[in-house]
């Protein structure tokens, strides 16, 4: 089976509006926009970085959705609705992934080289997500709508929140309160009387010392 008709299968499967390949393939920006990827990309690994900016313009003009000429996408991605969808130079994304409207894999401006992040396989990102950095997301993983991910997200996990946690790994609650002991925590007020005491004893024993190196000269003196 062609590319296509792998990307407009995982389409009819993913998408209960879907009624049709034929209408997924003349009606569905997300399919022209990944269309127009392959195209660009062919150019710009063939260091025809002009025409491959070109394709991606058009495709950006067309469809709402930015996709960089050097981004590697894998088979089988789904673009939901799409408008506003902003992809990489260095992005990397997986097979069978599905993101929709509005999400960032974009950089921070701190990086060189490779700035953007890695989308492991069968990910799904949320409308609005952003996932900014060099860094990977796990197979198999989700990513709430509008959540900011910052950092490496595990396989298997689902990652919430501006700075985006993760709150399950595996299907399992990942369980932050629970994790701290709350039993064995050191009281700062008795570490710092403790720190006192040991001082305490230790001028003693100083102060001790002086007086039994003096007490001799005095007895010499009334001899």
């Amino acid at each position: 089976m062609t590319r296509l008709g792998e990307t407009l299968r995982a389409y009819q499967a993913r998408d209960p509006a879907a009624r049709s390949r034929l209408e997924i393939f003349l009606l569905y920006p997300g399919v022209h926009a990944t269309i127009y990827h392959r195209i660009a990309h062919f150019f710009y690994v063939r260091r025809l970085k002009f025409l491959a900016r070109l394709v991606s313009q058009w495709s950006r003009m067309w469809t709402g959705i930015e996709i960089h000429p050097g981004a590697r996408i894998g088979r089988r991605l789904v673009i939901d609705h799409g408008m506003g969808i902003v992809i990489g130079e260095t992005a990397e994304i997986g097979d069978d992934c599905l993101i929709y409207h509005g999400v960032t894999l974009g950089g921070t401006g701190k990086d060189v080289g490779k700035r953007h992040p890695t989308i492991g396989n069968n990910v799904l990102i949320g409308a609005g997500a952003k996932v900014l950095g060099p860094f990977t997301v796990g197979d198999n993983s989700r990513i709430a709508s509008n959540s900011v991910v910052l950092s490496e997200i595990p396989p298997d996990s689902t990652a919430v929140g501006v700075p985006a946690k993760v709150v399950r790994i595996a299907g399992k609650k990942v369980n932050y309160v629970g994790d701290v002991d709350q039993v064995s925590v050191s009281d700062p007020v008795s570490t710092e009387l403790a720190a006192l005491r040991c001082e305490l004893n230790e001028l003693r024993r100083k102060v001790e010392g002086d007086a039994a190196c003096e007490a001799p000269d005095e007895t010499e003196n009334k001899e």
